[in-house]
């Protein structure tokens, strides 16, 4: 099966504008995410998608191939859809554009399972250790079956007991693989179902229209940059590994 993947990177993110091109440690956001992948798929089927020239400019400048997309997009695989609309493959691996410590071995994981599960979308997953990733709103968690299809995604502590209390939670990693297929009929909705509006978790819409979502354990090493505040958490990392 052909594949390639994509780092979907917007400019006019409403948390953190112009957080692609955010300097860390002398390399930008976009740049630290793409030399991870570059390490463990080939260069010439990875693709940056943006809505904003000034990504572009600068990936060009590294020799990062680069798409511009529409400015509507309502979320990030929409944009990965209208990549899928000019490129054709049968599975498109999304590595989100906000993850700078990214594990290459991850992406490998999603292409292993790709035979195995074909036709379902696949997602990734890691314990929470701390009980503020267990309370945040800002951590997207994860209940699933026994065989790994998702039940569902939420910004509440779930699951939740009685005494409210932390015991065994995980969380979302936001690396993906999209069929084809799948990814078109998401696009094609062309709005937000109603738990994917009232979560804000994209990965919803999926389950509410009826497709299967495998989730795949990664490695818990990531942290995403959600708010210009999780820099410091990033840069910490780099610094004392």
């Amino acid at each position: 099966m052909k594949s390639i993947l994509v780092i979907p990177a917007r400019y006019k993110s409403t948390r953190f504008p112009g957080k692609p091109l955010t300097d860390i440690l002398g390399k930008s956001m976009i740049q630290r995410v793409y030399e991870q992948c570059i390490q463990a798929f080939p260069k010439e089927d990875i693709y940056v998608a943006t809505e904003d020239d000034r990504i572009k400019t600068h990936c060009h400048s590294l020799g990062i191939q680069c798409i511009v997309t529409s400015d509507n997009c309502l979320t990030g695989t929409d944009r990965i859809a209208e990549v899928a609309k000019l490129i054709d493959a049968d599975y498109y691996i999304n590595v989100q554009g906000d993850e700078p410590l990214f594990n290459p071995a991850d992406i490998l994981k999603l292409i292993a399972t790709l035979d195995t599960h074909r036709g379902e979308i696949l997602n990734g997953f890691a314990p929470i250790l701390a009980e503020e990733d267990y309370r945040s709103v800002s951590t997207p968690k994860v209940v699933f079956r026994p065989d790994g299809r998702l039940l569902y995604m939420s910004r509440a502590p779930i699951p939740g007991n009685k005494g409210n209390q932390f015991r065994v939670s995980h969380r979302q990693i936001c690396a993906y693989a999209f069929p084809k297929e799948a990814l078109l009929a998401f696009s094609d909705k062309g709005s937000k179902t109603p738990l994917e509006e009232e979560e804000d978790i994209e990965i919803l819409r999926f389950i509410e229209l009826g497709y299967v979502v495998r989730m795949i354990e990664m490695s818990a090493v990531s942290i995403p940059v959600d708010h210009e505040s999780d820099l410091e958490k990033v840069i910490q990392h780099l610094t004392h590994v």
